[in-house]
């Protein structure tokens, strides 16, 4: 069991995000393949996955340990939902911060070497680890991460719901079923380790995660105290999970979408599928910023796109109505 532990300041800072970041669900997808219990919500998108991975997940799978702790991918990567931004900033990631990250994993005696590598900054071995996650996150994510995106939009919006109607409080009193017992003034979490966190004032980031199933993790950044710990918890509970999600988007629609929105401003909507901001699309599409500025600006005023801020920058996000259209490639009667 995990207690949380609040103080008036720390629920007045308490906040919802969408995503832990597409680098940590990736991370959890690797663990979900190996999983054979399973929810029965997952076996269609398991069955359409595996096989398809082979050596290439090796390097992830080095660093998921039979037990004790595992490592936090997302205080490497980063909560980004570009796979692109998410690998920059893993390759970036100061080696003191690995050092804590791996330090306490029981790894198998096969990869002790390859990770002591890795804790020691050799930049092969972290290329490697930067090259399966790519790997894993294009077989595993990409296909089916513009509706699993938007149903984590969906969770976030449900939350921010809980707290309109009702504050943090109600927020806290209603999260996750069994998996969480808010008694005022401590959030308790069914958890393998026991530990007691206290925020300080530093408050909660509650976010929704897809591919992590079995519990709620408390992700905190080792090398940032200030920073308040991020709550993930899984938006699947059982079988209840529409199995459409898994189904990979048709290729065949791009033609149509091209011809309907012409090349770029179809790309701008493929690439916002994820959540992109204005910088990142300019970058993939070999574009101008302001170019790719204007061409989000239409497709958000035809209700494709929705944009928001994040600090100084942008995130476009697709809309239901863009994912449909992106789907099938034409407009919905």
């Amino acid at each position: 069991m995990k207690r949380i532990h609040f103080t008036a300041e720390d629920l007045a800072r308490t906040r919802v995000a969408t995503t832990i970041g597409v680098a940590a669900e990736t991370f959890d997808t690797v663990k979900l393949l190996k999983d054979r219990d399973a929810t029965l919500a997952f076996r269609r998108w398991q069955v359409s996955v595996r096989g398809r991975l082979g050596e290439q997940a090796g390097p992830l799978a080095a660093l998921m340990p039979s037990h004790g702790p595992l490592l936090d991918i997302a205080s490497l990567t980063g909560n980004t939902a570009s796979i692109d931004e998410a690998v920059d900033n893993l390759l970036a990631a100061p080696r003191p911060l690995l050092r804590l990250e791996l330090e306490n994993i029981d790894f198998h005696p096969a990869h002790r070497s390859w990770a002591r590598n890795l804790v020691d900054g050799d930049r092969e071995t972290r290329l490697q680890v930067a090259a399966a996650l790519r790997a894993c996150h294009r077989v595993t994510v990409a296909p089916y991460w513009g509706r699993v995106h938007s149903r984590l939009n969906e969770a976030r919006a449900a939350y921010a719901g809980a707290m309109a109607d009702g504050g943090v409080e109600r927020l806290l009193a209603t999260l996750a079923g069994p998996l969480v017992r808010w008694r005022p003034p401590v959030l308790e979490v069914v958890h393998p380790r026991e530990a007691d966190v206290h925020l300080n004032g530093r408050g909660l980031v509650i976010a929704p995660t897809m591919f992590s199933t079995h519990q709620v993790e408390l992700l905190q950044a080792p090398l940032d105290p200030g920073r308040p710990p991020v709550l993930a918890v899984p938006t699947v509970d059982g079988a209840g999970l529409d199995t459409t999600l898994w189904e990979a988007a048709d290729e065949s629609g791009e033609r149509p979408l091209d011809d309907l929105l012409g090349r770029t401003r179809a790309a701008v909507l493929r690439a916002s599928a994820g959540g992109c901001g204005t910088t990142e699309l300019a970058r993939r599409l070999d574009i101008s910023p302001a170019t790719a500025s204007h061409h989000a600006a239409v497709l958000r005023n035809a209700r494709l796109l929705t944009t928001r801020r994040e600090g100084r920058a942008v995130v476009h996000t697709i809309t239901s109505l863009g994912l449909a259209l992106l789907e099938h490639g034409r407009p919905l009667p």
